[in-house]
């Protein structure tokens, strides 16, 4: 079955999590001056890592679809398992904004992202196989070491936390920066692609 449905479901979701999360922000009360930020800046602080997290997984969902053909049934419901876990990220980004370095909260936004990290693999996989291992996508995700790394990273981050709150919050930007380096394979792959039909 076509795609476009999928690709225009997935995008609306996540534009509408991201403005759950800027609505989620609070303007200072009080003095106009930056003592009064201090009290907002953890909550902005837990929206940037959010809103990092989002557009990686929008623009990584759009390239994996720009490389796939068709879906599938399968494919549609690990789109929406996807999904679901992407849609926590609002939750659990307001309350680590509110609750900074507090045991629970480092290990629930480590969860959330663990199984958003697994079901984008799961998905990615689903398509693999609807297309064919042989298939221009497969050769363009080839190992997937950063999708395998994110999960690791994670893992030690959750583990982390119960040593020290902190330390997962720095495992999390790591992961995040690791992606913000756009990720070229899918993107050569479409443009061998398409000079070879040219």
């Amino acid at each position: 079955m076509p795609k476009g449905r999928l690709e225009a479901f997935s995008d609306g979701v996540l534009a509408i999590l991201i403005t759950i999360m800027v609505l989620d922000l609070r303007i200072p009360r009080g003095a106009s001056d930056l003592a009064a930020l201090r009290a907002v800046l953890s909550p902005f602080v837990a929206y940037v890592l959010g809103f990092l997290y989002i557009g990686i997984y929008w623009n990584n969902h759009h390239h994996l679809f720009q490389a796939s053909h068709s879906v599938n049934g399968k494919i549609l419901w690990a789109n929406l398992h996807l999904l679901f876990w992407l849609s926590l990220i609002p939750a659990v980004t307001a309350w680590m904004g509110q609750q900074p370095f507090r045991l629970g909260p480092a290990v629930i936004y480590g969860l959330v992202l663990f199984m958003s990290g697994v079901t984008y693999i799961i998905l990615q996989r689903s398509l693999v196989k609807h297309h064919g291992k042989d298939s221009r996508l497969q050769r363009a995700m080839g190992s997937d070491a950063k999708g395998k790394l994110s999960i690791a990273l994670y893992t030690l981050a959750i583990a982390l936390a119960f040593v020290n709150p902190r330390i997962p919050y720095v495992l999390y930007l790591a992961v995040a920066l690791i992606w913000l380096i756009p990720d070229p394979r899918i993107e050569r792959s479409l443009e061998k692609g398409n000079s070879a039909v040219a």
